[in-house]
């Protein structure tokens, strides 16, 4: 049973993150396919996420998952505010009572330096590059591993959201991170109708990044 990573965030909000190593028949034992997923790796994630989800809290009613207009998966009734993600082998969920949630996971890649102008600003490169330069050397953080921490965290923001329409430059700014034994935050302003000021939490497991935003 290879969960990865399990975190009570307070007595109405927590996350997990799997490892999945198993078959399709491990999870449909316990979670049913609706929509048709034909690619096996993707049944697989799909599978892993809810799982996840039932796994948070037992009386999660997957029955009564929606997918609204903008393709974010939602609760009918809203009795739980929750977030899926998935990349390559490991799959995190959130869920909530009471409060709006998004989490996402990802795998650092050197690649992520080829588009991150596609998704932050200067100024929010200006403030990877001074986290860079103050993070103690100890923690061995690359510019890519920052640049994926920030796109993780606009995903996390955009699943927030869940309504789509948001540009990650113009609907999002990340403004200051603080980073110490893996783990940290990212002060953000998420700009809609509104300004809303928001704090991303996130941690690195060597080579996976995981982020979530509980407001």
């Amino acid at each position: 049973m290879p969960l990865f990573y399990q975190h009570t965030i307070n007595e109405h909000t927590k996350l997990a993150v799997w490892h999945i190593t198993e078959n399709e028949a491990f999870f449909l034992e316990k979670v049913a396919i609706k929509n048709e997923i034909t690619h096996p790796h993707k049944r697989l994630q799909h599978l892993a996420g809810r799982y996840l989800l039932q796994l948070l809290d037992v009386d999660f009613p997957l029955h009564l998952i929606s997918i609204s207009e903008s393709k974010k998966p939602l609760l009918t009734n809203e009795k739980f505010h929750f977030s899926i993600s998935h990349c390559g082998a490991y799959a995190a969920a959130i869920i909530s009572e009471n409060k709006k949630v998004g989490i996402d996971v990802e795998i650092v890649t050197p690649k992520i330096d080829l588009v991150k102008t596609k998704f932050l600003t200067e100024a929010e490169l200006a403030v990877a590059a001074d986290a860079e330069e103050k993070i103690d050397a100890s923690e061995n953080i690359s510019d890519h591993q920052i640049h994926t921490l920030f796109w993780s965290s606009k995903e996390a923001i955009y699943k927030w959201y869940g309504k789509g329409s948001l540009s990650f430059k113009r609907n999002m700014t990340l403004r200051q991170l603080s980073f110490e034994n893996g783990e940290g935050l990212i002060a953000a302003h998420f700009i809609k109708e509104d300004t809303t000021n928001l704090q991303i939490h996130f941690r690195f497991f060597g080579e996976l990044c995981l982020a979530w935003v509980v407001a």
